[in-house]
């Protein structure tokens, strides 16, 4: 595969050619060999002293991984909670998954879940870096990063055409094209439409991409471009809330997988714009400056309805709903630059990176609801015979709402150090200057934090296929929490710490990795028993620990059988005051495999298999009310452990068109996709599509 006419790492070395032209089998399978995410440095993944996978570009092809939580279902580690229809969290290790980041750069999510579909149509590769990120992010959960690589031109020109149809009325079109003008001008654009309804009922989602980058070389050691990515995705019938799980005896409802709470005038649109400038200048000593801005606004148009309370196991009786017109509006700017290069001590060479980073935020939320006439508050049917009829409300009552900015400012540095010609150790550190002022809903949320975060590891070649590697890093969290002192109290600090065997196998055709890890949270705000609601002051606790080991293996491991196979155990244990329900509905081990076979009796013919699996989980729910046999009892909701396989298959017609067709959960089963909130739905029942492709 053609690389990009904008080569990082290889810039510092080849400075006096106009062109860099780079061939070879980079990213054609499942085995991305290097990855930028955890620090400035283009390093082999062998060379991270961190947990790194990679999907690359042709597994989200084999699989039609055409969303973010369709890409998080495959990689190691990751379990996607899709608690409503366009809203969804992700976690790894026991904790919340919030960075999410684009080439190298971007911030928490603003709420912590990610809101509507994301496309994938325009990343050329994911990343998944697992632990804390303390030298990229510095603020969030010691869970996990995600680094998102935008598509880029290629050095040929191409052209490539898709169109999918499947289950459900899907339809999606997307063109994908590279162009070179000059020598030194290049552009890549990237146009996708979809439509669709559902095994849901009443929900319709739709979606329009738009993507341009434009890429210019200046000098020979100077490059410039700049993009602009649109996701414009539009839903009705989409979900607030989701379906009751028990009845008021305690027991399990069991609904249809098609069962939908929403009414049938609700919706949620939602437009994301994203626009970045880069700059990258080499020196004539081969160090590389590199300059990034970047803009982001999301603008959240919504009428939702939520449904509450417990059903009579009988009747189906019992439910209520409510209304509420949401907005949502926020704004991102960042702006990166960093200096990268090599330098000499002790007579061996090494790497250094120092950088600075400033992030703001801005974000107002409004939510209005109907108080005065009734149709804002309306008696259920019973779910099963509920179809989404229900008068729209006047939403002119209840206003509140959220007012919101935050600021960063960071200054890192990372030095890889090449102590022997076996050991190199890598040392960095991020002083992140941190602030928060507004208020959200009534609550202030003004805080303020100045914390440096360490980041140590060290990679060990072992042979010439394998190394052992060890790391520790921290992130932290600011809080506004009183103690009895009236002080703020110190920020949640993540520590996160690994150890691990990495080696390729199979002619270096794939990498395999085992990783034990320790990750834990301290200074966690506990309230303390027994104070007035208005005089509540709060202690520091110990939150989430958790410790266990993963096991990832991508490559051709076999002449044409691409595999990504990733294994997660580990076990998670939690302050019962704090919540103990973290434990629980935590799956606390998954498995993920993917595999490709070119099959050498019929050429061109593709056959593959991905599987997902995880292990039992469950949500203490309260006790059994008064009336019933077993009043007084627990009631707990469970999801048995289950396994979603899919199978997909293409065939090579011409060297320019293929065909394939993909399978989603053939077995049919049945589950809850989440039981991170008290409420959930189903998923997707067996599903399929077909798709033709096109390529110039």
């Amino acid at each position: 595969m053609l690389s990009t006419l904008s080569v990082y790492a290889d810039d510092a070395k080849l400075s006096d050619l106009e062109v860099i032209e780079v061939k070879g089998t980079y990213l054609e399978g499942y085995n991305a060999h290097s990855a930028s995410g955890a620090s400035r440095l283009e390093l082999d993944i062998k060379d991270i002293p961190q947990s790194v996978s990679v999907i690359t570009e042709s597994q989200m092809k084999d699989f039609k991984l055409n969303d973010i939580d369709s890409v998080l279902d495959t990689a190691t580690g990751i379990n996607v909670e899709r608690i409503e229809t366009d809203r969804t969290y992700y976690t790894a290790r026991g904790f919340d998954v919030t960075n999410f980041q684009v080439d190298g750069v971007g911030l928490p999510l603003s709420s912590g879940n990610n809101h509507a579909d994301e496309d994938t149509a325009i990343y050329d590769r994911i990343e998944v870096i697992r632990g804390a990120n303390g030298l990229m992010t510095g603020v969030g959960n010691p869970s996990a990063t995600v680094n998102f690589i935008r598509k880029r031109p290629t050095v040929e020109n191409s052209f490539t055409f898709s169109g999918t149809v499947g289950s459900w009325s899907d339809k999606r079109l997307a063109f994908d094209a590279s162009y070179n003008f000059t020598e030194n001008t290049a552009a890549r654009a990237v146009i996708v439409a979809q439509d669709s309804e559902s095994y849901l009922d009443r929900y319709e989602p739709q979606k329009n991409i738009y993507y341009i980058f434009l890429q210019h070389k200046l000098t020979g050691a100077t490059d410039v471009s700049l993009s602009y990515a649109v996701n414009d995705s539009e839903a009705t019938g989409n979900n607030w809330g989701a379906n009751p799980l028990f009845y008021t005896d305690g027991s399990a409802t069991d609904y249809d997988e098609s069962t939908n709470t929403s009414a049938d005038w609700s919706y949620w649109d939602i437009t994301k714009e994203n626009a970045v400038f880069e700059i990258s200048h080499v020196f004539d000593n081969g160090w590389n400056l590199r300059g990034t801005y970047s803009r982001k606004e999301t603008n959240e148009d919504t009428e939702l309805f939520y449904v509450y309370g417990t059903p009579d196991k009988t009747t189906e009786l019992g439910l209520l709903g409510y209304a509420s017109e949401y907005d949502n509006d926020d704004k991102h700017d960042l702006v990166d630059v960093y200096l990268t290069g090599e330098f000499e001590l002790f007579g061996r060479e090494h790497e250094f990176v120092v950088g600075a980073n400033h992030s703001s935020m801005e974000g107002k939320e409004q939510s209005l609801y109907d108080f005065s006439t009734g149709a804002g508050f309306p008696i259920m049917l019973p779910l099963p015979q509920w179809n989404g009829s229900t008068p729209r409300p006047v939403f002119a009552d209840g206003e509140t709402g959220s007012d919101l900015e935050r600021d960063q400012n960071a200054i890192y540095f990372t030095s890889r150090l090449n102590v022997t010609d076996d050991l190199h150790v890598t040392v960095g550190g991020r002083q992140n200057d941190w602030e928060v002022k507004g208020d959200s809903y009534g609550v202030a949320q003004d805080a303020s934090d100045d914390e440096f975060i360490p980041y140590v590891g060290g990679v060990y070649q072992i042979n010439e296929d394998t190394v052992a590697y060890a790391g520790y890093t921290e992130t932290f969290i600011s809080q506004t929490e009183l103690d009895v002192n009236d002080s703020v109290l110190d920020p949640i600090t993540g520590k996160s710490q690994e150890v691990g065997i990495k080696t390729s196998m199979f002619g270096n055709n794939s990498l395999v990795s085992v990783t034990y890890f320790e990750v834990k949270q301290e200074n966690l705000a506990k309230a303390i028993a027994n104070m007035a609601p208005d005089e509540q002051r709060y202690e520091a606790v110990d939150g989430v620990e958790s410790a266990g080991f993963e096991i990832d293996i991508a490559g051709e491991i076999l002449p044409g059988l691409q595999t990504s196979i990733g294994f997660t155990s580990f076990d998670v244990d939690v302050d019962s005051d704090i919540d103990a329900n973290v434990a629980d509905y935590t799956p606390e081990m998954l498995v993920k495999f993917a595999a490709t076979y070119n099959v050498p009796q019929i050429e061109g013919l593709t056959l593959g298999m991905n599987i997902r699996w995880q292990d039992d989980i469950s949500r203490m729910q309260g006790i059994v009310g008064e009336g019933f046999e077993n009043a007084g009892e627990e009631i707990i909701t469970k999801q048995d452990a289950y396994a979603v396989v899919g199978l997909m298959a293409r065939y090579q017609v011409t060297e320019q068109i293929s065909l394939s067709v993909n399978a989603n959960n053939i077995t049919d089963e049945k589950y809850l996709t989440s039981l991170y909130w008290a409420q959930g739905f189903y998923a997707a029942p067996a599903n399929y599509s077909a798709t033709f492709v096109w390529s110039l």
